[in-house]
């Protein structure tokens, strides 16, 4: 008797375990609600590129802060077990890295010889070592030294003694990045659309009839994402959108003089406009990945939809940097 009432606890209490991880895994892995850039900045203290680096500071913050707070690293059940959160944190991250190397290289530098400012210096690697390092140092000691090095960079960006700490708003400098922006789109939308495997011409020489490459490849090959791998690539996307919808609001404000000069201010609310529709709740505790034109809904293709929507309005955006 004693035996089965042994039993009967030790059931009962591996199931209480159970059931309180699925309910922590439910509760960690909620999305953080956008905000918004605006608010971040005052009105009567804030100078050209505050609001972007702001931004820039508090989605990193959001990494660290939102509900589990950043479990990319984690090593412990039942953090361990989770895949769709720690991949859109790196499309957060991956996001952060490329602004922040921007800030370092462009924004902050007037000319190709101009000396490049001794915060961003540091920042920028402190935010580039490994999403997954558990200590030694840990991601989110080394994440939050870089978040600190931006905010200091922005207490001197408003400081009107500190000549030599400056945020470039101009077309070039904003193009640059844009540059980088467009390539990880193209690679997002790519990697969604082989969800239901797709083939694919190899344009890798296309338009340059003395262009030559290190390995030779097929003209035309089978691409498909692993079963496994769909859902990462899904929420990879998501953070890839939620990251760069914060940051092209922020851009919206610190260079408005630009795109109001290149009347460009349209195509990058069109931008915005496809990140927020990317970015709509997900009503399914699963990815769906039907076929394309099966029973099945398909959240990969639909997600490709407005990833490319936006990538090609990114362009129109370029153009008109360059052009306009």
């Amino acid at each position: 008797m004693k035996g089965i009432l042994t039993g009967r606890l030790g059931l009962s209490a591996l199931v209480i375990v159970l059931l309180g991880g699925l309910i922590l895994i439910f509760y960690v892995s909620k999305e953080p609600a956008p905000f918004e850039p605006a608010q971040l900045v005052s009105a009567t203290d804030s100078v050209v590129g505050s609001t972007t680096v702001l931004t820039l500071v508090k989605v990193t913050e959001t990494l660290l802060d939102k509900r589990g707070g950043y479990i990319s690293n984690d090593v412990l059940p039942p953090f361990i077990f989770l895949d769709d959160m720690p991949a859109w944190e790196f499309g957060v991250l991956t996001q952060v890295r490329d602004l922040a190397r921007s800030l370092r290289n462009d924004f902050s530098r007037s000319q190709t010889q101009s000396l490049e400012n001794p915060l961003l210096a540091e920042a920028d690697p402190l935010l580039s070592i490994p999403h997954d390092s558990w200590m030694f140092p840990s991601s989110e000691a080394e994440y939050q030294k870089g978040i600190d090095a931006l905010r200091e960079f922005e207490r001197e960006l408003v400081q009107k003694s500190q000549l030599d700490v400056q945020f470039y708003a101009r077309a070039d400098n904003l193009r640059a990045w844009l540059a980088l922006v467009q390539k990880r789109l193209g690679g997002v939308a790519s990697q969604l659309a082989a969800s239901v495997g797709e083939q694919r011409f190899n344009t890798d020489l296309a338009g340059d009839a003395g262009a030559r490459q290190s390995t030779q490849v097929p003209l035309m090959e089978t691409v498909a994402t692993p079963w496994m791998q769909i859902d990462d690539v899904f929420y990879e996307a998501r953070g890839t959108s939620w990251a760069l919808l914060h940051f092209l609001k922020a851009i919206e404000i610190d260079f408005s003089s630009v795109l109001e000069k290149k009347n460009a201010r349209a195509s990058l609310q069109q931008i915005i406009l496809a990140l927020e529709g990317s970015l709509q709740p997900v009503t399914s505790p699963m990815v769906l990945n039907g076929d394309g034109f099966g029973v099945v809904a398909n959240y990969s293709l639909t997600m490709t939809s407005y990833m490319s929507r936006a990538n090609a309005a990114l362009i129109e955006l370029r153009t008109l940097m360059a052009d306009g």
